[in-house]
């Protein structure tokens, strides 16, 4: 039975994943701030047969990331998906608006925390037999596409968890892992908002698409959920 660590598991794109990747009959970890609050991802752990267990992991504390590793060790990680994140106070406001102190939290989160995961779990994806480190980011940390500006601290987060996941690529290949950032699109979440354009069936049926069939040559990519492929 293959196996994901996914974080950020309790709503949203994360508890998507985890549905689908447990209706596929994966194994599946999956990791959020207080367990005991997600009552659909309680549900979800308890009609699957127990493929689906819950862990505790805040990924702005790095101790916790360690924490949870050790508790994991010996356990094979096929597929680590870094969703866990954060919008710095939503979308709106310019210059003269930027929460300074939400941003530094805003990239522990989206950022620093992606290279203190590849760290800590490295072991486990050594163990596992597919070995893909997947960072969910978006097409508003592509330099490239950003031609209207604003969005201060999401776009630099996720710019700056890019450029860790291209790194990240390129360090450990000699380890045989592969590491890929992906667009999810626009999708309905708390994040999203109502309004976006795809709901999140759509967005993590094309991801795991991709996920599927990511092979070494790709590592170091930025694919879109529905495999086109991203400018930095």
């Amino acid at each position: 039975m293959p196996s994901v660590l996914i974080t950020g598991s309790s709503r949203g794109l994360g508890f998507e994943f985890a549905k689908q990747y447990a209706a596929a009959g994966w194994r599946v970890l999956a990791t959020c701030r207080s367990p005991e609050k997600a009552e659909a991802l309680q549900a979800l752990a308890g009609g699957v047969g127990h493929q689906v267990s819950l862990h505790p992991l805040d990924v702005s504390d790095l101790h916790q990331i360690d924490s949870l590793a050790t508790s994991l060790q010996g356990t094979p990680i096929d597929v680590l998906i870094n969703n866990a994140g954060l919008s710095g106070g939503g979308f709106g406001g310019g210059l003269a608006e930027i929460d300074y102190a939400a941003w530094e939290q805003v990239l522990r989160v989206n950022t620093i925390a992606i290279a203190k995961m590849a760290t800590a779990f490295l072991p486990h994806l050594e163990l596992g037999e597919q070995k893909k480190l997947v960072t969910i980011s978006s097409q508003l940390g592509s330099i490239e596409r950003n031609t209207w500006g604003g969005l201060y601290i999401y776009r630099s987060s996720k710019a700056a968890a890019n450029a860790v996941t291209r790194s990240l690529a390129m360090d450990l290949k000699d380890k045989h892992i592969i590491a890929v950032s992906l667009h999810p699109g626009w999708v309905k979440t708390d994040m999203g908002g109502p309004g976006a354009d795809i709901a999140p069936e759509v967005s993590i049926t094309g991801m795991r698409k991709v996920i599927d069939e990511l092979t070494p040559t790709k590592s170091g990519s930025f694919i879109g959920y529905d495999g086109e492929a991203i400018e930095w």
